[in-house]
């Protein structure tokens, strides 16, 4: 089948569709262009959805150049059949390509090899053939001793032929597909204990599920336990029927051969084959596990980047700490840095008065309106003494718990050295708090996303993939928001469609030479930005105060032409299917015109839940069960998510807890930043664990 055919059958999409998708790809269109700017050409396929296609389309290709590359060898070789070039042809994975070439490929000296290097081929070649006897074979075997070639008797000839047979055996593409299908379909990961003290893996010490059952998140933990050496984990399989099924392939009936085939085949099962497979069953499990949790990741990342910025306030922001203290650092409402201090109200300081104090002048000082706390180490107990202090004075600010995750990778990075060269280090993790909450998309920007830490298991994964895959996200968020050009940072303009690292600079250059851009067309004097780059990154960026209001919305200026005349129109009255045709534009453009001329410079973000700010904080003892409460999600993984209720440690919603319906993802019902109402369910004071419940107070 044809890749384009593929791609129209498993992306359900008319043939004229995917061929515009893969022609806008293959001449160098972005994917956040394509979806906003060539929607009648892609049927408004959204981004994610170009994502997949762009990622299949390049599985498709990648296996027709494995295919071209394994025939051209066979040719070589002289191995090329007619049968195994229909084989090749119609095989639908790379692992099937792999699989038929897996005997001809080149191999290290084996048993096998060995006993080819001896002259044994014909001896093997007799017993498959299964037309002599057992006893007839033994006396052919008898010729082929030859001490000079280590074969003192007939047992060791014996041996040799049937280790030939082995290796063809597990080599058969036949054999290793139905082998791995039982074991997928009918086999057992055991796991077992190899330590006696409790730790994080204790369910499984003594586990059993079925292989293809198996959840994603369980596969990545006990991968991780069996690298840290604390289980064991093996797939069980009934080896009985498991022969049975490659005798039925191999042996004849009434073989004269049988004994020694059975001996062959099952050296070949217990020796090769189900060690191969299990490892490339492990593997699979492995990658399909990644590919899910990178997803998850992916999932969680957007809507914490696409958190509504908290505008015009004034925050002091706190890096909480024990030992080194409390960073303090003071932003004025544009994000701009103004003081910053050290405060030690935690252990094993206790200077909780002095540290009061100290806040509650830098409030009062420049006005704060937000104090923002990160959620590391000493957080809970920063945030006992702020909310005390709010109390006591009776101030006019309230706090809020910031993810921290990545701070101090940006505080060490060139981009936060370059941007406050005279701070500590601690310092810039403190700002880059605060300017967290107040424009999330524009500071995480600056970090990698992989170290924004809203996912499991990150450092186990693949990661380029994983790194693709959030680079993706993020590319999506900030194209999907737009950016101001004349403030944007290097780290926000890199994700700009079409604009690469080097033009970014150039950008931010061209800004400090000469001034602030007064209208998209002086992009175009930027060194590095050509015509392609100026059509695939003009739409997302603005100007706000030019004289040109089409500048400051996500209206590409290659539709400039039509929206100047639809605004002479009185459009409001025109529906859209006559003023496509009048303006000869199609309906999907059109239509976004019309909502960017309605809402100029419109931010998406603004729609999204406001976070939740404090004024006083709770401990595990003030919470009984079926207390409700209001919480903030901070993570969404495979078996749940972790809900914020203003607590030390966030609770958790078992993904059996988020309805009363059977769901199958938790993403199915919340997402990162989401805010919900939940009811407490469990309470674990030792441990300082909480259970959620998001189905009501019946449920506690």
């Amino acid at each position: 089948m044809e890749i384009i055919d593929r791609l129209i059958e498993e992306f359900q999409i008319k043939n004229e569709i995917a061929a515009n998708v893969i022609d806008l790809l293959d001449t160098g269109n972005t994917v956040p262009f394509i979806a906003r700017y060539r929607k009648e050409m892609t049927g408004s396929m959204e981004d994610m959805v170009l994502r997949k296609f762009e990622e299949r389309l390049n599985y498709l290709r990648n296996l027709e150049e494995k295919k071209s590359e394994v025939i051209r060898l066979l040719e070589e070789s002289g191995n090329l059949t007619d049968e195994l070039k229909i084989q090749i042809n119609t095989a639908e994975h790379i692992q099937r390509v792999d699989d038929i070439y897996r005997p001809f490929r080149p191999k290290r000296r084996t048993r096998a090899t060995i006993a080819k290097e001896k002259g044994l081929d014909p001896l093997a070649e007799l017993i498959s053939k299964q037309e002599t006897s057992v006893e007839n074979i033994y006396l052919e075997a008898e010729k082929y001793i030859n001490p000079e070639m280590e074969l003192n008797e007939v047992e060791e000839v014996i041996n040799g032929a049937l280790d030939i047979i082995a290796e063809e055996v597990s080599d058969s593409a036949d054999v290793r597909t139905m082998i791995r299908k039982f074991i997928t379909n009918q086999g057992f990961l055991e796991t077992k204990s190899l330590v006696d003290e409790s730790t994080v893996y204790d369910q499984y010490y003594d586990y059993k599920e079925k292989v293809n059952r198996i959840p994603n998140h369980s596969v990545l933990a006990i991968n991780r336990a069996e690298r840290e050496k604390i289980i064991k984990a093996n797939i069980l399989v009934n080896e009985e029927i498991a022969l049975r099924n490659i005798y039925s392939i191999f042996i004849k009936n009434n073989s004269p051969s049988e004994e020694l085939l059975k001996r062959a085949i099952d050296d070949s099962y217990k020796r090769l084959l189900f060690p191969s497979v299990e490892r490339e069953i492990r593997n699979q499990l492995t990658e399909i596990a990644e590919e899910d949790a990178i997803g998850v990741f992916a999932m969680n990342l957007k809507p914490l980047l696409m958190s509504p910025p908290i505008r015009g306030k004034k925050v002091l922001a706190i890096d909480p700490g024990f030992r080194t203290g409390c960073k303090v650092a003071v932003l004025d409402q544009h994000g701009e840095f103004l003081e910053n201090t050290t405060i030690y109200p935690t252990e094993p300081f206790n200077k909780v008065r002095e540290s009061k104090e100290t806040l509650k002048k830098l409030v009062e000082k420049y006005g704060v309106d937000i104090i923002a706390i990160g959620n590391g180490t000493a957080s809970r107990e920063t945030e006992k003494v702020v909310a005390d202090m709010i109390q006591e004075e009776n101030l006019k600010v309230s706090f809020i718990i910031v993810n921290e995750a990545g701070a101090s990778i940006y505080s060490a990075s060139e981009v936060g050295i370059e941007e406050f060269p005279e701070l500590d280090v601690t310092v810039r993790g403190a700002i880059s708090i605060g300017r967290r909450l107040q424009d999330p998309l524009a500071e995480l920007v600056k970090i990698e996303p992989k170290h924004i830490g809203v996912g499991q298991y990150q450092h186990d994964l693949n990661a380029k993939k994983m790194d693709s895959s959030l680079s993706g996200v993020v590319e999506d968020c900030v194209n999907s928001v737009g950016v101001d050009l004349n403030t944007a940072s290097v780290s926000l303009l890199n994700y700009i469609s079409g604009i690469n690292n080097k033009v970014a600079n150039n950008i931010v250059t061209h800004r400090l030479e000469n001034g602030k851009f007064n209208n998209r067309n002086e992009l175009k004097k930027v060194k590095g930005l050509g015509p392609k780059a100026f059509e695939q990154s003009a739409g997302f960026l603005r100007i706000p105060d030019s004289e040109n209001i089409l500048d400051n919305t996500g209206v590409h200026p290659e539709s400039y032409k039509v929206a100047k005349e639809l605004i002479k129109l009185n459009y409001k009255d025109m529906n859209i299917s006559e003023l496509s045709e009048k303006l000869d534009i199609g309906r999907e453009t059109l239509s976004d015109i019309i909502n960017e001329l309605e809402k100029p410079g419109r931010d998406p973000r603004d729609e999204m839940p406001k976070p939740i700010l404090r004024t006083d904080v709770l401990s595990i003892e003030d919470l009984e069960v079926g207390m409700e409460l209001l919480g903030t999600v901070r993570n969404v993984v495979g078996f749940g998510a972790f809900i914020d209720i203003g607590i030390k440690n966030d609770g958790l919603v078992h993904i059996s807890e988020m309805s009363d319906r059977f769901i199958k993802d938790p993403n199915e019902v919340v997402k990162v930043v989401d805010i919900v109402t939940v009811w407490i369910k469990g309470i674990d004071k030792n441990k300082q664990r909480v259970s959620l419940t998001m189905k009501g107070a019946k449920a506690c």
